[in-house]
């Protein structure tokens, strides 16, 4: 897997994991990889997480973090937008490429591809899987996003 995590994603991922307002979720992508969590302080935060699952969770002191295992995700978001209304979520994914070989190909300036002329005219198919002549997709590097979740309104 190849990260390319910018600096720009470093420190929005670290202003996001350091406020203490809005309860945080760290997915990570690799196996055995735990669900890294932060809230804000409540006396039952441990009862409240350990209600979630059938395992118990692990405190981490030196780190200040929850651990809970990767599979909790879904429910710990659902819970945690119903108990606290918003949820910033970071995690890793992968970028997806649009193009097509008639731009990669192309031989003059004129570009009208989704790339908005990332890839034209390079003549390099390398990594690109063509649908059609008029399409093409690759997986790029992995990048992090934090995203705020807020709980819907009835």
């Amino acid at each position: 897997m190849v990260c390319d995590f910018t600096l720009t994603e470093h420190l929005a991922a670290k202003r996001v994991w350091n406020q203490t307002t809005v309860p945080v979720a760290v997915r990570q992508i690799e196996k055995g990889a735990q669900l890294l969590v932060r809230l804000p302080y409540r006396e039952d935060n441990r009862i409240w997480l350990n209600g979630l699952g059938k395992s118990s969770v692990d405190w981490n002191k030196e780190k200040k973090h929850w651990a809970l295992p990767k599979s909790w995700f879904n429910n710990f978001v659902e819970t945690s937008l119903k108990r606290y209304g918003k949820l910033y979520v970071i995690q890793p994914y992968v970028e997806l490429e649009i193009c097509a070989s008639a731009c990669r190909n192309a031989e003059g300036h004129e570009c009208q591809c989704s790339c908005m002329g990332a890839n034209h005219g390079v003549h390099d198919g390398t990594g690109w899987f063509d649908v059609s002549e008029a399409f093409a997709i690759r997986f790029g590097a992995t990048r992090l996003a934090c995203r705020l979740m807020n709980a819907k309104i009835n």
